[in-house]
């Protein structure tokens, strides 16, 4: 007997900052939880919301996917654009057709832009102490 698939993706990854998302898809209503609770819950902002779910406005595919999405690391805004990545790279696994819409929107670039470190001698990353002459 052979066993149904309940995924149509399986684990597709976001990095963002230091912020890590996995991103399970399958067909559905468009419910989205995440980390066992509810977009709206975890995502409070409606910016942050906005952002999650840039890609799936831009494919027109709104209640048609549920995502079941494990979060970690990093801050709150850092997990909402892992989170958009995952989601853009888990509709590219779904259908490559989409793949030229969601890379002219931006949606594909991870963002490698992360926090310098502090260097020794220093009170910051590249801040310095204040000279003195005398």
């Amino acid at each position: 007997m052979a066993t149904q698939e309940k995924y149509l993706v399986k684990g597709a990854v976001g990095r963002r900052k230091t912020a890590v998302a996995r991103v399970y898809v399958e067909e559905g209503t468009g419910k989205m939880t995440i980390n066992g609770r509810e977009m709206e819950q975890y995502f409070a902002s409606p910016l942050l919301q906005y952002i999650v779910n840039q890609p799936i406005n831009t494919l027109n595919v709104a209640g048609k996917y549920d995502f079941k999405v494990v979060l970690c690391g990093g801050g709150i805004n850092g997990q909402a654009e892992a989170l958009r990545l995952a989601i853009a790279r888990a509709f590219v696994k779904i259908n490559a057709d989409d793949k030229p819409a969601l890379k002219a929107a931006g949606f594909l670039t991870r963002d490698a832009r992360v926090v310098e470190r502090k260097k020794p001698g220093r009170p910051k990353a590249r801040k310095r102490f204040q000279f003195s002459k005398r």
